[in-house]
């Protein structure tokens, strides 16, 4: 893929560095051009420095040949403006946004846009490494995130199988973990005493 970063702070920097091993053709702006100083020393795609949301920048960057823009400069409103252009413009669907506040990861969402936001990414991973035993772990699917997590099997719904267990409003069972920390996900699969019954549902 023709891959657009937009904006090369640490972020930006990692995740050009990851597209280009991956095989993919990056371009990268930013306003500072000393930003491009911490690339990989072997990333050889196009970089170019200026205002992120100038059109002349992105066409200079290669825009109009790209198959994807993401926007992961450190300011929400400036990644909004340049998905936007980018989407109307240029007529990109696939754009990335990066979010920082949560409150306006909504606001993104209504326009369309794919999303990313770190400061929920964070925490949960944050949740995860306090706590002993983690009650959810979290999994972003394009714009979605889905919440994976387990309950102790009620006694009642021993010696039944998977696919006879009564879900709750808004939750779907994936399978079992089992005393010995394994995952079974078949239908038929029977339930212990000593299972934990595998949840997910659709966050956001």
């Amino acid at each position: 893929m023709n891959i657009l970063v937009i904006g090369c702070g640490k972020l930006g920097r990692r995740l050009a560095n990851s597209l280009f091993h991956y095989g993919h053709t990056v371009s990268v702006v930013d306003r500072d051009p000393d930003s491009f100083k911490a690339l990989d020393d072997n990333f050889d795609g196009l970089t170019v420095s200026g205002i992120p949301m100038d059109i002349e920048i992105m066409k200079s960057a290669g825009v109009e040949s790209c198959d994807a823009v993401a926007a992961v400069t450190d300011d929400d409103n400036l990644n909004i403006t340049i998905s936007q252009i980018v989407k109307e413009f240029f007529g990109i669907n696939n754009v990335v946004t990066r979010v920082i506040d949560p409150s306006r990861e909504q606001i993104f969402n209504e326009f369309g846009l794919k999303t990313v936001c770190e400061t929920k990414l964070s925490c949960a991973s944050m949740l995860a490494a306090l706590e002993e035993s983690p009650r959810e772990k979290q999994a972003a699917f394009g714009s979605s995130t889905l919440s994976f997590f387990t309950r102790e099997i009620e006694a009642i719904f021993i010696g039944r199988k998977i696919n006879e267990l009564p879900n709750r409003a808004g939750e779907t069972i994936i399978g079992v973990l089992d005393k010995n920390g394994r995952i079974r996900i078949d239908d038929e699969q029977v339930v212990s005493s000593k299972d934990k019954i595998i949840y997910t549902k659709v966050v956001d």
